[in-house]
């Protein structure tokens, strides 16, 4: 069964998110040859960068600065900062803003610990008045559109994810993504939906929502469910990253692609020549071990694949290993 999702096309002021299917930042993950990676794929309407600290930005951290490198072909592209000090994190969104990115995202919603140490992500949500001042600061620097992400409260007790939704309403917000567990919860349990559609009944300004979406059916559906204006991707998209396009199929109501083996061969190799030729060989090892797990999740033999990779020590090793893999399970097809 295929459904078909007829609507305006989603825009932040003049930055347009179609499809209406977001890349959620994830820290390690979602770099610059990941979202390249989506984009070739196709499908994504906007992809997001790994997070990144309002204070190692400001200080001009070399690490935190190599991080903001993309290309043109990424975009619409947003950047996503974090911290606790409005100050700075106004500060770092003129960064964004200068180096051309097309959406400014504000972290309210990160439930890592060493994030919640420093009073930044999910922690903020536990001070209403100091989130409110960080995002009117951050609005009052920049003129690219903002939107924040947040989650439904600290702890079941203090559920305010409306009040906060209402307080970037009111400071000019352009979107708002909620990830309706709680900061305690971290991702364990499920995601009751059911609070991403109060709150977009709440709002007037577009609601992403985000939380267990694990399948191209789950994103219409969640859209279905709640009303929400577009649906953030992450966790799903490591082991398949043809889940946007999957998606974006069903929303047009067309059947949903399916890779075939050629497609998941292509993009490990053209993972494997970005990451080679943009970064040191050891780190690219590593890189491409942790997403080879990935993208070969639920193939058959995977797991063995997985296992002879972890001890190749060479470029040219991992690529016979590869090459190896696919020639066996063609065979065997």
């Amino acid at each position: 069964m295929t459904h078909r999702c007829d609507r305006p096309v989603l825009r932040y002021r003049t930055v347009e998110v179609d499809p209406p299917l977001v890349l959620a930042p994830m820290a390690g993950v979602t770099d610059r040859q990941f979202r390249l990676i989506l984009r070739r794929v196709g499908g994504v309407g906007l992809v997001t960068m790994e997070f990144i600290s309002s204070e190692a930005l400001t200080r001009g951290n070399p690490r935190t600065l190599k991080l903001l490198h993309y290309r043109e072909e990424e975009r619409p592209i947003s950047i996503q900062i974090y911290g606790s000090d409005a100050r700075r994190m106004a500060e770092a969104a003129r960064v964004v803003e200068a180096i051309g990115a097309d959406v400014c995202d504000v972290n309210m919603g990160c439930p890592a610990n060493k994030v919640l140490k420093g009073c930044a992500g999910c922690a903020l949500m536990g001070d209403l008045d100091h989130a409110g001042r960080i995002v009117r600061e951050v609005r009052r620097a920049i003129r690219i559109p903002l939107t924040v992400k947040f989650r439904a409260g600290v702890n079941d007790e203090r559920l305010n994810f409306l009040e906060l939704g209402r307080i970037c309403e009111a400071e000019g917000v352009d979107a708002v993504a909620l990830h309706p567990r709680t900061g305690k919860q971290m991702y364990r349990g499920s995601a009751d939906w059911s609070r991403i559609a109060r709150l977009k009944a709440a709002l007037g300004i577009p609601v992403v929502g985000n939380g267990d979406v694990n399948t191209a059916e789950d994103a219409v559906r969640m859209i279905a469910e709640t009303g929400c204006d577009a649906v953030m991707i992450g966790r799903a998209s490591m082991k398949n990253p043809w889940i946007y396009r999957q998606a974006a199929d069903r929303l047009a109501g067309r059947p949903p692609y399916r890779p075939t083996l050629d497609d998941r061969r292509e993009v490990i190799l053209a993972h494997f020549r970005m990451l080679l030729e943009e970064e040191p060989p050891e780190f690219a090892l590593h890189k491409l071990r942790v997403f080879t797990g990935w993208y070969t999740h639920g193939l058959p033999g995977g797991n063995q694949l997985r296992a002879r990779i972890g001890s190749i020590a060479s470029p040219g090793g991992f690529l016979d290993a590869l090459e190896s893999y696919f020639e066996q399970v063609e065979r065997a097809a």
